[in-house]
């Protein structure tokens, strides 16, 4: 699950985010591979099971970790975390941030356990079909 993703795996990438985010809008194949293919970003894992990251000027944020449905539970993110973070820093990144939705309960508790701390909160940002909007929580951690 340790491989560097390209942007041709953008469509099976795709559709996996597609599973995943059921009650925001998915990322489309051209989103991903045009991330994918941007200088300062990386993707890691599999179409089980991947993460996008961008790393500028030290600063590494997770833009998405996304586990398709029929592969949740089975501690893929949890495997993917050191991972992705390990090549954060091979980049050069001293610390990482990230953004994960107020009712995404289970990728809260996966970042606190892996050292994340809330440092911010943006009002109502995601947008819920149906339904209010909710925050987004603001996480960070340095590497050492």
């Amino acid at each position: 699950m340790a491989e560097l993703l390209l942007p041709a795996q953008a469509a099976d990438l795709a559709a996996t985010h597609k599973a995943a985010f059921t009650q925001s809008r998915p990322w489309s194949e051209t989103e991903i591979a045009d991330l994918l293919d941007d200088r300062f970003t990386f993707g890691i894992g599999d179409a089980r099971c991947f993460a996008i990251v961008r790393v500028i000027a030290g600063e590494a944020e997770l833009l998405t970790l996304a586990t398709h449905p029929d592969h949740q539970r089975q501690g893929l993110a949890r495997a993917l975390m050191p991972l992705w973070q390990a090549e954060a820093q091979a980049r050069d990144a001293t610390e990482v941030f990230l953004e994960v939705a107020e009712d995404n309960v289970s990728a809260q508790q996966l970042y606190l356990r892996d050292g994340f701390a809330l440092f911010a909160r943006r009002k109502a940002y995601y947008a819920r079909r149906g339904a209010a909007p909710v925050d987004a929580l603001l996480m960070k951690r340095a590497f050492l």
